[in-house]
């Protein structure tokens, strides 16, 4: 009978949620807006199934769960049937092996190291024989068991079923052979099974299969064959008339036909995942007008013909998540009336308009790639992701963290370094070479506050309905221009910090080379600096076919991670700048710095007179918190971006505290360590002190003298 409740089950539930969601309409809401259940009050869209308890009665997230139909009630099923915990029952078998339990006429064997099909009662109802190491099946095998109507052989090392291993089981409905090594299943296989409704074979070896293996399987129901081998489906409904559930999901699949599926009238689920499909012909799935469910993610689909899904007057769930499509047609889901669920995440939507969804009158639930697109379905109850971790539906930085931060850390930026060049122009100093050097430095990280204060001053200016303009700001010059603002900072700081540390490096361990650059040379390398972190910055801004939209991938507008399906030119040119350039450049830094400190250690010990080098020994003191405020700044991204070359997928929460806190730090600290800290400046700052308040008294006599003249 399950198989009978199942449908029944999922058939109610649904009603059950169509009629809640009519009851929404009775209330008119403005689009986008959603009533609070039988309240005359109204919330918007984001507030909807986002967690937190809007509507005085709870509305708002009631009936946020998405039924993904029956796939995930039978997958539920696969996992308990073999751990319900049934209650103490006498056993009515008089043969079962003592490794194994019996309760009334179920026998369980599960880890019970069998390496053949155990002898039991012949009266045996269900038969349990999971994570054995069984590896054939022979001819006969369950011939004795009539009654049998459930046979468990899953997880074991089965590689070879004889033809007529299940022969006699006219009484058998479900049978689990998923997890083995199974390569071939032979035409006739499953002659005998004329009331079978259940068939899992998922997880196995299985290269190809034929019509005949089908033969005698009349009352199928469910047909499970994932993660095989599977090259090509024949024409499996021409032997199982009544089929009405086939997945094959993790297969080899390339191309599907309408021939594959002739006589599959009353199939209502079909799942394709995770195969290598990447063409679907108009008509293919003419033959099913019962279908409920279609899933076609994890797939090779690029385009999708707009009357492909023309035949499917009953359909509810479509999944066409993570294919790489980059454009679908406007009138795509015309005819998807009655759909209810819609998955297009992993899909960059580049054409997005707001008739793609426009017929789609009963959808309640759809799923995008970036939350920014939930503005084009806004007559859609629950659509996610309902953020993307740096920005939400109000805000550009979704955490009020950030969104205070961002203006205390680009004040400390800015004001440090520009306090830093208004004292080193003020005050004079032997080394004006090296002054230039870091009042350059300065100009370049006081470039990273500016871009944190243009991303403060952005978020307030779309503060509480960020993503009516997200998609906007993100393609917009604007966005570019500060990413770009932003990228010249890091890198030009990069290549300073790199000049500077070899600079020192030299003086320290070679210092009777006498190598003293001189003021052409400083003035020319920093100059090279500053036009090679300019073209760096602008190179993505000049070709969009081979970079796409490089700075606008987020609300920040800066690129620490690859998407799934960004273009090779812009992956390359990502990880060529903070795998190659800033990996070098932070090498560079550590194996300079730790030679000088060998350097200074090893001179010291070997000098009689240590107050020689006083000054370097303290310099060297310091040197551990450069690398480090280095190590802190640099080693998250370095590992942000292999991870995202790994496919690993990156919260968007992770992005936007690197970029308020981690990536400025050196900016912010750099002032500091090179500046403020050092005991010349400090001597230099406190005669400019002494010296401002000798020149105090002078004025007021030398006044006082001239009115006495008067």
């Amino acid at each position: 009978m399950a198989p009978v409740f199942l449908p029944l089950t999922v058939l109610a539930t649904i009603a059950a949620s169509s009629a809640f969601r009519t009851g929404f309409q009775t209330i008119s809401c403005p689009l986008g807006y959603f009533p609070c259940g039988n309240l005359s009050v109204c919330l918007p869209q984001p507030l909807h199934c986002n967690g937190v308890i809007e509507c005085e009665n709870g509305a708002d997230e009631d009936e946020c769960a998405d039924l993904h139909g029956w796939p995930n009630l039978v997958d539920w099923y696969f996992n308990q049937v073999t751990r319900i915990n049934n209650e103490p029952e006498d056993c009515w078998l008089n043969v079962y092996p003592k490794r194994c339990t019996c309760a009334g006429f179920i026998v369980t064997c599960e880890d019970a190291g069998l390496i053949t099909v155990p002898s039991v009662s012949a009266n045996v109802i269900k038969l349990k024989l999971m994570h054995n190491n069984i590896t054939t099946l022979i001819d006969d095998q369950f011939i004795r068991y009539r009654q049998l109507d459930l046979l468990v052989l899953q997880n074991n090392s089965i590689h070879s079923i004889s033809t007529r291993a299940f022969a006699g089981l006219f009484r058998l409905k479900k049978l689990f052979l998923s997890n083995n090594k199974i390569s071939v299943l032979k035409p006739g296989v499953f002659r005998d099974l004329h009331r079978l409704e259940w068939l899992i074979v998922d997880n196995n070896l299985i290269g190809s299969i034929t019509p005949k293996t089908f033969v005698g399987l009349k009352s199928l129901f469910f047909l499970y064959m994932m993660n095989n081998s599977l090259g090509n489906i024949p024409n499996i409904c021409s032997v199982l008339p009544e089929l009405n559930w086939l997945d094959v999901e993790g297969n080899s699949l390339e191309t599907i036909e309408k021939k594959n599926f002739q006589a599959c009238s009353k199939i209502t689920v079909l799942v394709l995942r995770n195969n290598k499909i990447r063409y679907i012909k108009e008509d293919t799935f003419s033959t099913m007008p019962l279908m409920v469910e279609l899933d076609l993610s994890l797939n090779q689909l690029q385009e999708l013909s707009p009357s492909v899904f023309k035949d499917f007057e009953h359909l509810q769930q479509l999944n066409l998540s993570h294919n790489p499509m980059n454009y679908i047609h406007m009138d795509q889901f015309d005819h998807l009336v009655t759909l209810k669920s819609l998955d297009l995440e992993g899909i960059n939507i580049f054409n997005i308009q707001n008739r793609m969804f426009k017929n789609l009158g009963n959808l309640s639930h759809i799923y995008f790639n970036k939350f920014e697109y939930c503005r084009y379905s806004p007559h859609v109850r629950s659509c996610k992701p309902n953020t993307d971790g740096i920005s939400s539906f109000e805000n550009l930085l979704a955490n009020i963290i950030l969104r205070v931060f961002v203006w205390v850390v680009a004040f400390i930026i800015c004001f440090g370094n520009l306090f830093v060049i208004c004292m080193r122009s003020c005050i004079t100093t032997e080394n004006r070479l090296h002054t230039l050097s870091i009042k350059s430095l300065c100009c370049a990280d006081c470039l990273m506050g500016v871009y944190l204060f243009f991303i403060g001053a952005f978020d307030m200016k779309y503060l509480g309905e960020y993503n009516k303009n997200a998609q906007q700001w993100m393609d917009s010059m604007k966005c570019q221009l500060i990413g770009a603002l932003a990228m010249l900072s890091t890198e030009v700081s990069v290549m300073l910090l790199t000049y500077m540390t070899l600079e020192k490096y030299m003086c320290i361990v070679f210092p009777f080379t006498h190598y003293r650059p001189g003021k052409r040379q400083t003035l020319s390398t920093l100059v090279s600096i500053w036009i090679a972190g300019f073209i760096i910055a602008v190179i993505p801004l000049w070709n969009h076919a081979i970079f796409g939209n490089y700075y606008g991938k987020n609300g920040v507008c800066f690129p620490l991670y690859s998407e799934q399906f960004e273009s090779l030119g812009a992956r390359g040119y990502s990880t060529g700048i903070f795998l190659g350039l800033n990996l070098l450049a932070f090498i560079i830094i550590v194996f300079s710095y730790t030679s000088m400190f060998y350097s200074i250690h090893k001179t010291g010990a070997q000098s009689a007179e240590r107050s020689l080098f006083s000054r370097e020994v303290a310099i060297a003191k310091r040197f551990f918190f450069i690398v480090f405020t280095d190590a802190l700044c640099w080693i998250p991204i370095f590992l942000m971006k292999l991870l995202s070359l790994l496919e690993v997928e990156i919260p968007g929460t992770v992005t936007s505290w690197v970029v308020i806190f981690i990536l400025p730090i050196n900016s912010a600290l750099n002032p500091i360590l090179y500046t403020i800290t050092t005991a010349s400046f400090q001597e230099k700052l406190k005669q400019c002190l002494w010296n401002q308040e000798l020149l105090g008294p002078k004025k007021s006599l030398t006044s006082t003298t001239q009115m006495s003249s008067v």
